[in-house]
């Protein structure tokens, strides 16, 4: 499934994949007509046994379930990853105050972080271009910013442990987001599928070729179906890419407000 097409606006996704469908039934209905004027190819047609349609009905279905149970558990996974993350900075940014001399400057490389996630990673997570080769700068230097406060009292030092954990979660997290990311529904899974779907669409043109306007309606309505099916999962294939995918928004959430004390 094209990247182009993943990118849409699903109702123009689903636009273009109704349209494909409809196309290749339309080749499948004008085949087996063509080949049905024929009266041998017509007693072999009919000699098709509609009991076989359930089956094969029952197997896209089949198909369909175990790739959208992919596609909603990678979306699944990257919300709560989302959620994590934001969740884990706020955290840091609440322990930050038992730090008065430091404070200032955590809210400025977190701010910093967000924004940096959100101008440069989330466009390259929808292309399935970012990659973990880097660590975050700022979040890397609050690392080490944490690391060498010197606690004055037990409730200081017990603090700096805290913001260490969740810097060190944050950054955990965004790695599970970015491999995420990068997940999809692979080539042979989509070939599966729209294969099993034109075997389904041929099959029904076949057991009804003797009546051209049922054969009309039944494909319809199944070519219908596969299209709305195709469309449920292709909305889904990549939890970081379209229109419903996951967005930043926990993460805006929990950004600081600039302050003038805190520096670049």
């Amino acid at each position: 499934m094209g990247l182009w097409l993943l990118q849409l606006p699903v109702l123009a996704m689903g636009a273009i994949i109704l349209g494909l469908i409809y196309l290749g039934t339309a080749i499948i209905y004008w085949s087996v007509m063509s080949l049905a004027k024929d009266e041998r190819k017509l007693r072999a047609f009919k000699a098709i046994s509609p009991g076989m349609l359930p089956p094969i009905s029952v197997v896209f279905a089949l198909l369909v379930g175990f790739m959208a149970a992919q596609v909603w558990s990678d979306s699944d996974k990257a919300h709560t990853a989302v959620d994590r993350e934001a969740s884990a900075l706020r955290d840091a940014l609440l322990i930050s105050t038992a730090f008065p001399d430091s404070e200032h400057r955590f809210k400025a490389l977190i701010r910093s972080y967000i924004e940096d996630v959100v101008t440069r990673e989330w466009p390259a997570m929808a292309l399935q271009q970012a990659t973990l080769t880097l660590a975050p700068p700022r979040l890397s230097e609050a690392l080490r910013l944490a690391l060498g406060l010197q606690p004055t009292t037990p409730g200081q030092l017990d603090a700096q442990r805290e913001l260490v954990t969740a810097i060190k979660t944050v950054l955990d997290v965004r790695r599970e987001r970015i491999i995420l990311s990068s997940s999809r529904v692979n080539w042979v899974k989509w070939t599966v599928l729209l294969a099993q779907a034109a075997v389904m669409l041929l099959s029904i043109a076949m057991v009804h070729c003797d009546n051209a306007l049922t054969n009309k309606i039944v494909l319809t309505i199944f070519a219908t179906s596969v299209a709305v099916a195709v469309v449920l999962v292709a909305a889904h294939a990549r939890p970081f890419t379209g229109e419903i995918s996951v967005q930043p928004t926990y993460l805006l959430q929990v950004i600081p407000e600039a302050d003038a004390k805190a520096g670049p």
